[in-house]
């Protein structure tokens, strides 16, 4: 039986922007791995290294999404194939290719176990490819001279070219999670080979296992809707949600707010709280309260940054996730609607929950990408 016209240019839809997100990952593979962008001494070699990030990445991405598309067939709730998301500013400003890909639930689903199996299903997925494709890059490290070959000025630096070259201003690193430096520690058998965090996006399958962690993590979050949301309230309902997705939301928001404030200059540092409270209190407009139980819980925050910044200096918060906290305080939300079947999950089901919440903690980084 023929398929419906509309049904093929769906799919046609889905494959066209699978393959611009393929060709926007490979170009920006080549462009991390080099440290140059096409506007350089680019050719068709340079393009098929980027190869070596894309297809770790994007498989990552693929059986991510496609854990959530067949446990939703599982039950009957119509689903759409993956949406891939090409983001690639050609060379001008560094990027990853894509915003990662999406599948869209049109069926209400009606159950905590529903709920519980479609949002766990595409993180323990992804997870597993990300666990081999860092296997991989971390068991197939090149030996030293690849480096040297992308970076020829180390050389000039001699024996300390290490600590020369990670002394400069303006790099750009990656701040590692738990389950990275246990790879690390565990799995690398010559340490000489091994890159430092400053480099890591110079390797390809490493890069693309990193931001499989990170996406995972990401996407484990448990607040609201995230995948991390439904499994949270799978586990525990949802009052217990609305309590715990509250108070994590919070969390972090002070994280990514604390990261805007300039311990450079104390006498400007004043400036910093009227403009801090003005965007914790927007953060938290779609919270289930009063306005006076709102502004007291954003005086709450900017007190408790201050004595952070004062007691703790060290400790510089990330404001890269006021970005995450902007998209789910104020468009995904940060509540989980209630199921009409709202039964208990079975003990198995509750152990893969708590699994899955531990894996987020292996994964997550409180600074994942680091502008020095």
């Amino acid at each position: 039986m023929e398929q419906p016209k509309d049904k093929k240019d769906k799919i046609w839809l889905h494959l066209v922007l699978f393959i611009v997100t393929f060709i926007t990952t490979t170009l920006s593979g080549a462009e991390w791995r080099y440290g140059q962008t096409i506007w350089g001494d680019f050719d068709w070699h340079d393009f098929r290294s980027g190869l070596a990030f894309s297809f770790p990445f994007l498989l990552f991405l693929t059986v991510h999404e496609f854990g959530h598309y067949f446990t939703a067939k599982k039950y009957n709730v119509k689903a759409s194939l993956p949406y891939y998301i090409p983001l690639w500013f050609a060379g001008i400003v560094p990027s990853i290719g894509t915003m990662g890909a999406v599948i869209r639930i049109k069926d209400f689903i009606q159950s905590r176990k529903q709920h519980f199996d479609i949002g766990i299903a595409g993180p323990l997925a992804g997870f597993a490819i990300a666990l081999g494709v860092l296997y991989y890059g971390f068991t197939n490290l090149p030996p030293q001279d690849y480096l040297f070959r992308i970076h020829p000025e180390y050389l000039e630096m001699g024996e300390n070219w290490q600590e020369e070259a990670y002394n400069r201003e303006g790099v750009f690193y990656l701040g590692k999670n738990l389950l990275f430096r246990a790879f690390e520690e565990w799995v690398v058998e010559d340490s000489s080979r091994l890159p430092n965090a400053y480099e890591v996006i110079h390797y390809p399958w490493l890069f693309a296992g990193f931001l499989g962690l990170f996406f995972t993590a990401l996407n484990l979050l448990p607040i609201g809707q995230l995948d991390g949301g439904h499994i949270l309230y799978g586990l525990v309902g949802y009052e217990k949600h609305k309590i715990i997705s509250t108070g994590l939301f919070v969390l972090l928001v002070f994280w990514a707010g604390l990261g805007f404030f300039d311990r450079s200059d104390q006498e400007s540092l004043l400036m910093y709280v009227p403009l801090s409270g003005i965007i914790t209190y927007y953060l938290f407009g779609r919270l289930d309260m009063r306005s006076s139980q709102k502004v007291i819980l954003v005086l709450s925050v900017v007190l408790g940054q201050l004595l952070v910044i004062y007691f703790f200096p060290e400790v510089r918060g990330y404001s890269g996730w006021m970005v995450f906290a902007f998209l789910i305080g104020r468009f995904l939300g940060v509540y989980h609607p209630p199921a009409l079947f709202d039964q208990p999950l079975n003990t198995g089901r509750k152990i893969l929950g708590w699994l899955a919440l531990i894996i987020f903690i292996l994964c997550f980084s409180p600074e994942p990408f680091v502008f020095a």
